[in-house]
């Protein structure tokens, strides 16, 4: 089963991603802040993080910088899904190393296919998004 970190500080967002994303199969785990990122990517190894950049403590940026330079997570692919998705926060997300770019508002279905087309296989779905 795949995991799938979901890093946003809105309890909304990871409720409503989390609640589709499990629907489909996948694990999913969560958090508020860059600081709590770090250390859940470190303990659980996710499979894929989607992070969004505005965040308490450290941005999505430095999270993502921060994870491709540590061995230990740096092959986990991550998806920035955020309101600022270009320009200047997209140009430093993709140096940080970010596959792909979401723009806020993201619909679950739109994330389920971003997901599965950077490697996420799913469980058996349990319910249409």
């Amino acid at each position: 089963m795949t995991t799938v970190l979901i890093v946003d500080d809105q309890l909304e967002l990871r409720s409503i991603h989390g609640a589709a994303l499990q629907s489909h199969g996948y694990s999913v785990l969560t958090a508020a802040d860059g600081p709590r990122a770090l250390a859940s990517a470190r303990a659980a190894h996710p499979d894929i993080i989607v992070l969004d950049h505005s965040l308490p403590g450290l941005t999505g940026v430095e999270v993502a910088t921060e994870l491709r330079d540590d061995p230990r997570t740096a092959d986990i692919p991550i998806i920035m899904l955020t309101a600022h998705a270009y320009g200047a926060v997209g140009r430093k997300a993709r140096a940080a190393g970010c596959v792909a770019f979401l723009a806020k508002p993201c619909t679950p279905r739109r994330l389920l296919t971003e997901i599965e087309r950077h490697g996420g296989t799913a469980g058996v779905p349990t319910a249409a998004i």
